[in-house]
């Protein structure tokens, strides 16, 4: 990867890869995961710190096989062992547990045919078709090369007799390592049923090992969850320009356009349009609300027949109401926008709280903060506030009340009021004439 961050730490739709392997292990209820780290172990441990698993290291990486054994002393004869790999990252549970009910009597091994096999562990089946052996491409002969069957690596066998010809395994072979494949041979010459699995993608089974495999795996997740959301009725303008690096729950009619990026947890009620170029992050976005393009939301609750945007940023703790717009080039942050209200264009609001049907003219900022504390401002229901205003707080604007243009607010207003702060406006007819004759 050319990086400092171990490998299986590089984020795959906004999760590292090795927490996918982990909630992929998590969604078939196992009696325990455990994770072999060697490299980078302290840096993956705290990356993955509130995951349900037991950390094993692995001090000398001496192969696939010495890994495996590395966790066997925790784990008991009776169980099924289910080897997967932190950079194998989109295997299906539906797959895995195919895997681990074929792992009877003895290893189930997990294969994929490949057009270009090459570099790949080989699967040979006998006369009979059942799994002989697993060759590694350095090991193996050509006609053992021809072969179109891949190991996987990832694979299922009792715990017991694992333990046993984990034992046995030996590092006399190219790589000089164990091999975990190796127990495939010890299995038959045992007398054991080696059963083999075959995914139906090799792309499922796609391991990465560069920037350019990673955007790939990238890429296919992304279509895979591109395509369940459109099954489920989500609208996508194209679905190669979606990202999806969290959860999304939508209702009916719903669509979302081009490299919109949604992270976190997100919630569309029905009839809710995104436009493009936008990130969602953490929100909840009513029925009927439109969301323009490039804005960035997060943590924020945008209500019914809302309308955001276009270039707006909608930061933490925001709740846009009812209809209420939040326009061109606004910010707000740590506010409630009371239904009906509207801050058009070119505005800064925040700790602040407006009540219904306030209009925010042009350029009004709310001055929160005073070098030490935050301050909040309320602005009551059907207040105007002026363009170009700026409203000192702790302030509060009575209801129904105007602020006129320019306006600087240091004190509260009392409902139905006009109040306007500016210097009177002078004329000095002819200035400009003898200046330019000057």
């Amino acid at each position: 990867m050319r990086s400092r961050l171990p490998k299986v730490l590089h984020s795959l739709a906004g999760r590292p890869m090795l927490k996918h392997v982990v909630d992929t292990a998590a969604a078939l209820a196992p009696g325990a995961i455990h994770v072999v780290h060697g490299h980078g172990g302290e840096t993956v441990r705290a990356a993955l710190a509130t995951a349900p698993v037991t950390w094993v290291e692995q001090a000398r990486q001496l192969g696939t096989g010495h890994a495996v054994e590395q966790a066997m002393p925790a784990i008991p004869d009776a169980a099924v062992v289910l080897v997967l790999y932190g950079d194998v990252p989109l295997v299906r549970p539906v797959t895995l547990e195919q895997l681990v009910t074929a792992a009877t009597d003895g290893p189930a091994v997990l294969g994929v045919h490949m057009d270009d096999p090459a570099g790949y562990g080989r699967i040979i089946r006998d006369h009979e078709g059942a799994v002989a052996r697993i060759v590694e491409h350095k090991d193996a002969s050509e006609a053992e090369r021809a072969v179109t069957e891949i190991n996987t690596g990832l694979l299922a066998c009792p715990a017991g007799p694992l333990r046993e010809w984990l034992g046995r395994c030996t590092s006399a072979n190219a790589q000089g390592e164990y091999y975990l494949t190796d127990i495939v041979g010890l299995a038959r010459s045992d007398g054991a049923a080696v059963a083999g699995v075959l995914a139906g993608d090799p792309d499922e089974v796609a391991g990465v090992n560069d920037r350019v495999q990673l955007q790939a795996a990238e890429r296919r997740f992304q279509w895979r969850q591109a395509e369940a959301a459109m099954r489920n009725g989500l609208g996508l303008a194209d679905a190669a320009r979606f990202d999806l690096r969290g959860e999304l729950s939508f209702g009916q009619d719903c669509t979302v356009d081009v490299d919109v990026v949604i992270q976190g947890s997100v919630r569309l009620g029905d009839n809710v349009r995104i436009g493009p170029y936008t990130v969602l992050r953490d929100v909840a976005i009513d029925g009927n609300a439109t969301i323009e393009s490039h804005c960035v939301l997060e943590e924020t609750h945008v209500g019914p027949g809302a309308t955001v945007g276009p270039f707006a940023r909608l930061r933490p703790g925001t709740e846009l109401r009812e209809g209420a717009k939040a326009g061109n080039f606004v910010e707000i942050k740590k506010a409630v926008i009371g239904a009906g209200s509207k801050v058009n264009h070119l505005s800064y609001i925040g700790d602040a709280e407006l009540g219904r049907d306030v209009n925010v003219g042009a350029g009004t900022i709310t001055c929160n903060y005073d070098g030490t504390h935050k301050h909040r401002t309320v602005i009551g229901d059907g207040a105007f506030i002026g363009s170009d205003t700026q409203l000192v707080a702790p302030v509060s604007v009575g209801a129904g009340s105007f602020l006129g243009a320019g306006t600087t607010l240091t004190r509260d207003t009392a409902p139905d009021s006009l109040t306007v702060t500016r210097a009177p406006q002078k004329s000095v007819e002819g200035w400009a004439r003898r200046r330019r004759s000057e």
